[in-house]
């Protein structure tokens, strides 16, 4: 297993009491059919871990991979005018969860940034997401990662 991998499953095991099964495919899971695909679930039971900036401040959002991101629903829900959120560029996504972008794991970020879930991801008995690296997944029980990643559950689909 890759050593990021095997990072975040420890950190998981630590940090969350969890036992997580990491998968790894050879050929990626950077997007969400890349991963749908390689598992053989659904496009919309990929976990997605995106980070925003929104008037200066980073936030995750796990989103379902059927789902785009309303920016304005997103702004609205943080508070903020909604031409100040965008996409955050990969410097600060590292820095913000320490896991780069293709890898991001929705939880056992590196700095303490709000998470909002998709409430879509709710409607599934298992959910995939990313486990460190744009090799790695791991399936989970939604309402175990939304509650294991402090996340409010919202409407943030488009």
């Amino acid at each position: 297993m890759h050593p990021r991998a095997e990072e975040f499953e420890e950190r998981v095991r630590e940090e969350h009491g969890l036992e997580i099964e990491v998968r790894e495919f050879a050929d990626g899971t950077k997007t969400a059919a890349d991963a749908a695909a390689a598992v053989g679930c659904t496009v919309g039971q990929i976990a997605s871990s995106l980070v925003f900036e929104a008037d200066g401040d980073a936030a995750v959002v796990v989103a379902s991979g059927a789902n785009r991101v309303s920016e304005e629903k997103l702004a609205a829900r943080l508070g903020v005018d909604p031409t100040s959120v965008s996409m955050a560029d990969a410097e600060t996504v590292k820095s913000v969860t320490g896991w780069a972008i293709g890898g991001v794991p929705p939880l056992c970020h590196a700095g303490d940034p709000p998470v909002l879930f998709d409430e879509t991801l709710g409607e599934y008995d298992a959910v995939w997401a990313a486990a460190g690296t744009p090799t790695a997944v791991f399936p989970i029980d939604p309402e175990t990662l939304r509650r294991c990643a402090d996340a409010e559950s919202v409407d943030v689909a488009e």
